[in-house]
Order: structure tokens, then sequence, then C-alpha cells
């Protein structure tokens, strides 16, 4: 596909989708700006995941569209599809005994035919995304016996093998420490500074969401609650009426972008803690 002039590289018009009577996503619309970072962030249940899930159309909706470059996805087939949007599931798995250029490889399926199962292409975006990824030097060890910081990375080294012109990653840095979640999220930016590509991304912490995002989507109840940059959407009130939490926002004096600090959920009551 090419660029049609257009400055979204996907629009999602009007989407609805659900689970057998439970509504998730509500005549939702989105566009997503080409080249950028787009964060998703809201509260539990409120659709982010299934969003990018349908992006990715492992989820039919009941109504509604979403367009790539004016095309609707579901014109398309599963392997054109998966060589225009890459998606890296929150949590996935692998055998622990396969190497990390095994799994790696994977990426290329939708760029391969029974006629010619590895090419040269193969090869030369194989290498590519092991040195962007910084684990080319890990190709034969286990992924069993890597770190979670280091296995992230190469399940991000096959998404980027994949050569999507969108990606999209679920909670990349969950269950990451801080200096691993901020190297995920630095590769994160690599990706749209070096490699040209839209990312979409679920993230729940708001403070990572704000650092790194150039556009920033609060979901709430299945529909986009505020949609801006992350100046724009950071503020008091709106923290609140979508968490329901009550905050402070000042500025990083590092990176210049807002900062939250909670103070307590609207909920609460003065001087009640809340277990479990």
């Amino acid at each position: 596909m090419t660029d049609n002039g257009s400055p979204y590289r996907i629009e999602v018009r009007d989407l609805s989708l659900g689970y057998g009577n439970l509504s998730v996503l509500k005549a939702l619309s989105l566009p997503i700006e080409r080249g950028k970072i787009t964060v998703l962030a809201g509260p539990n249940g409120c659709g982010k995941s299934t969003l990018l899930r349908a992006l990715r159309r492992l989820h039919k909706p009941t109504s509604g569209h979403i367009l790539l470059e004016e095309v609707d996805i579901a014109r398309l087939g599963d392997k054109a599809l998966a060589r225009q949007i890459g998606l890296l599931a929150q949590s996935p798995s692998a055998p622990e005994d396969m190497t990390v250029e095994e799994l790696v490889r994977l990426g290329r399926y939708p760029h391969q035919s029974m006629l010619q199962p590895w090419s040269r292409d193969d090869g030369e975006a194989l290498e590519l995304a092991m040195a962007g990824t910084r684990v080319a030097h890990l190709r034969e060890r286990r992924l069993g016996s890597l770190s979670g910081g280091q296995l992230q990375r190469v399940w991000i080294a096959m998404v980027l093998a994949q050569q999507t012109d969108v990606v999209c990653l679920d909670e990349p840095v969950n269950h990451l420490d801080m200096a691993h979640q901020l190297d995920c999220l630095d590769l994160v930016r690599q990706l749209r500074d070096e490699f040209g590509r839209t990312v979409v991304l679920v993230l729940h912490d708001l403070n990572l969401a704000a650092r790194y995002a150039d556009h920033l989507v609060f979901l709430r109840d299945g529909v986009i609650a505020a949609a801006g940059t992350p100046e724009q959407l950071m503020t008091e009130d709106t923290i609140a009426s979508v968490f329901d939490v009550r905050c402070r926002i000042i500025t990083d004096p590092v990176h210049g972008r807002p900062l939250c600090i909670p103070l307590r959920t609207e909920t609460a009551a003065p001087g009640s803690i809340t277990l479990g």
C-alpha cells in the first residue's frame, strides 16, 4: 500500500464489538496518525486490548470499519494484513527450548510461500531486526534461559522482522522492572524514529504514557473519553473523570512532559484503607 497523502495510517470508524451479549467497544472512532506513537490508556476492562486486537482483525466487529490506507481490513487476506500490521499480544508465550533466532524467524511467515520458504530478503530482515533490538548475540540462546527484559526484546524483534508499517504492542513493559521498562520503551521510540513505524501501544502507567506518546487516547467503558497530546490530556480533572483518582499534575523537570502524582481514589473516604 502506498502513502495516499492522508496523515492517518489507520482510521477506526464507528466500531462496535463485543463478546456474546457483552458490549466492549461502542461506536468508537479513532484516527491513528502515521509515523507516530499512539498510546491507549484507561481503567481495566475499558476495551484497550480489544481495540488493539481488532486492529489486527482478531475480533470481528458487530458494526463499523477499520480502514488501512482507506482500505477496509475486512477485504484483505490474512497474509496481506500480516504484512501491514504486526501485533505483540500481552504476555506472549513460546516453548522454552526454542532459540532466539527460531522465534524471530517466525516474524517472516507472512512474506513466505510454499515455492520460496526462505529468501535473501527474509535473512536480511531477520538480521536487521535482531541488530536493531540488540539480540543478535543471543541468537543461539534458548528462550528459557533469558531474562524478562531480554525475552521482551526478542518478541519485539520478531514483530520487527515482520517488517510491518504498523506495530501494535499490548502492555510490552508488563512484569518488567524499571530499568527494563525504560529500555523497552526506548526501543519503541526507536521503531518510530529510525524505522518510521506507526506504533499503537497499550500502557497502564500514565507517566510512561505521557513520556513516550505523541498522541494519547483515554478509553472508558468502551468509548473514547478523551484524546490529544499528553499536555492536553494529563490534567487533574481529566484523570479524575477517567480513572476516578484525584491527583496533582506537575511538569517532569527532566523530560518536560506532564507527571501525575496520584492522591486518592474519588470514592475512598478520608483515612480509609482498602485491601485486596
